[in-house]
């Protein structure tokens, strides 16, 4: 007797075990099939139009895998990005991301967002490539991602910003070209230079 859902189970594999709902229809996998198989066991639903073969292993960070494939223009930024690159305490409760000016605000049920409109240079400079559970996550640079935090101080708190440039210093190997160029691309360099002279050479 064959497999239940052998052939579906073949396409999520060929995929990487993840399969959006459109991807699936080209596939030949009808919408019904695929919550069957999720009612079953046999996926499991990341988000609306996102299913992932439950026989894999747990994802380390399913929020961003699903932000990285739902919103592909986005980049991770802010708080996200200080969880990201591990210099904060704070545990953001909803997924940071940067896209440019212009574009429709994403929308997803799962996870929640926090959207920000950047535009030219803001938006494409410091991007980097990274793989997350094998999917390619777009995210801004520690630096990057420093300068960002003081432009948008006022919305994520000062003590933020100055706990994230400590713990930068203290875990990171400072780039403080990096760090000046992306001060002038955000327009904060007068903002932040007193800080970073402060905490990058102490007396």
């Amino acid at each position: 007797m064959p497999e239940p859902f052998a052939k579906e189970r073949k396409v999520f594999i060929q995929r990487g075990g993840l399969l959006r709902t459109t991807a699936a229809l080209q596939a030949g996998i009808h919408p019904r099939t695929l919550y069957e198989m999720r009612d079953k066991g046999i996926v499991e639903q990341l988000s609306r139009g996102l299913f992932r073969l439950a026989s894999l292993p747990s994802l380390s960070n399913p929020d961003l895998v699903t932000v990285a494939l739902k919103v592909p223009r986005g980049v991770i930024c802010l708080i996200s990005a200080l969880a990201y690159h591990e210099i904060t305490t704070r545990i953001p409760h909803e997924i940071y991301v940067a896209v440019p000016r212009g574009t429709e605000p994403p929308r997803l049920q799962h996870p929640p967002l926090r959207v920000f409109w950047f535009t030219g240079r803001s938006f494409t400079e410091g991007i980097q490539l990274r793989k997350v559970d094998g999917i390619a996550l777009r995210v801004y640079s520690c630096e990057k991602t420093l300068a960002d935090c003081f432009k948008y101080r006022n919305k994520i708190g000062l003590d933020t910003v100055l706990e994230a440039l400590r713990l930068y210093r203290s875990r990171k190997r400072p780039n403080v070209d990096d760090l000046m160029k992306f001060a002038r691309v955000c327009r904060v360099e007068k903002v932040m230079r007193p800080y970073l002279e402060a905490l990058l050479y102490p007396n």
